[in-house]
Parts: C-alpha cells; sequence; structure tokens
C-alpha cells in the first residue's frame, strides 16, 4: 500500500505529467516513495541527488515527485538499460540504491503482450487499442497496491555521491559556429569542434 507520501492527488499530478498512466510509471512512483521515506524531500537545491540506469517512463515521475531534475543537474542518467535509481542526500551522505524485482512487472500477460505489440507496429483497432489501457491501468493499479517489499530489492548505492552541477563556459564550435559547453568541444586537428561536428569530420 501507497505511504502517506504519495496522495492519489500526486499520483495523478504525476499521471498528468508524464502523460498517461502506466506500468513503469507506476514503478516509479513507488522508487519515488522509497525515496522519500528513506532520503527525504529535496528542501533544499541540489540536497537530493537521483541517479537513474534507465529512461523508461518511471523517471518522470521521479522527476516530479523527488524534485530532482535534468536540468538542477541532480538527475542523473547512466544509460544502463536497468530499472535501478540510487538516491542520496549530500547533508550526511545517505545513500540507497532501488532495484525493481520481477514481481514489479508481475506475471506476463499474453492478451497485453500481444496488444502492445501491434500498439508498436501501428495496427491497434480503437476496440484493441482500448483493451490495451484498460490493462495497462489495471497492472499499473496492482503495482500501486503491492507491497514494496515485493516490488524492490533495497541495496547499498556506489559510494561516491556526484558532483554538484557547475556551470560551465561556452566556447564557439569552429564548423558550425553554435556555442557549446566547453566540456563538451572536441579538439580535432587545430580545430574546437562540436560533438556532432568531429563525428561528421571523423566519417
Amino acid at each position: 500500500m501507497l505511504s502517506s507520501a504519495i496522495t492519489e492527488e500526486l499520483i495523478e499530478k504525476a499521471r498528468v505529467f508524464h502523460g498517461h498512466m502506466c506500468p513503469g510509471l507506476a514503478v516509479g512512483i513507488r522508487a519515488a516513495e522509497i525515496a522519500l521515506q528513506e532520503i527525504g524531500s529535496h528542501s533544499h537545491d541540489e540536497e537530493i541527488v537521483a541517479v537513474v540506469e534507465t529512461d523508461m517512463c518511471g523517471v518522470d515521475a521521479i522527476q516530479y515527485l523527488t524534485g530532482c531534475t535534468f536540468g538542477k543537474g541532480n538527475l542523473i542518467h547512466r544509460d544502463y538499460g536497468k530499472n535501478a535509481f540510487s538516491f542520496y542526500r549530500r547533508s550526511d551522505g545517505k545513500g540507497i540504491r532501488i532495484v525493481a524485482s520481477r514481481q514489479a512487472f508481475a506475471t506476463p500477460d499474453p492478451e497485453r503482450e500481444a496488444l502492445l505489440e501491434k500498439m508498436r507496429a501501428g495496427t491497434l483497432s480503437p476496440e484493441e487499442e482500448k483493451r490495451f489501457w484498460e490493462l495497462q491501468a489495471a497492472l499499473s493499479q496492482e503495482i500501486l497496491q503491492t507491497p514494496l517489499e515485493n516490488l524492490f530489492d533495497i541495496k547499498e548505492p556506489p559510494r561516491e555521491i556526484p558532483k554538484r552541477a557547475r556551470i560551465q563556459q561556452s566556447q564557439r564550435c569552429e564548423t558550425c559556429g553554435e556555442w557549446v559547453m566547453a566540456t563538451r568541444t572536441r579538439q580535432l586537428g587545430d580545430k574546437l569542434l562540436c560533438i556532432p561536428c568531429s563525428e561528421k569530420n571523423t566519417e
């Protein structure tokens, strides 16, 4: 069951922020629930840092509910393809790594999987689309009501807390003329280039 930190109103706002309710968003809501219980909320700018190992739907819930965002620099994406989320509190160094277990998405539903494949192919009929979202809503609700210990494994995170975001100087790419963060430039011969231009020049 959801804790008092996550109200129905917050779930609805997270749904609106994301665009729809789905199992992935529900997993993110539950991961955020643990983070709020164990680490706390973002009482100060960048006090709480989230490191996410996926770009799945649940990251939107984490952004909305914990206040960790790409723009502030306290949401870090590591493209590992795992439903795993680490949270750190800068003030005392406390951290937690939340990893979705296999049970988080329940037993595969052949009907839902078949409809998902048709959706990816763009061949869903209106009736099938309605049925698909009914199944999505049912599974999402199941995830929201499942005890947290059945959804996640809680582990120690990597001990090094990510550094604070820094405002970097910008430099002009000598090929396209666009300004780019200095730490993202590439030296190619005697030219300083942005990443896209450097990649074009090495093809």
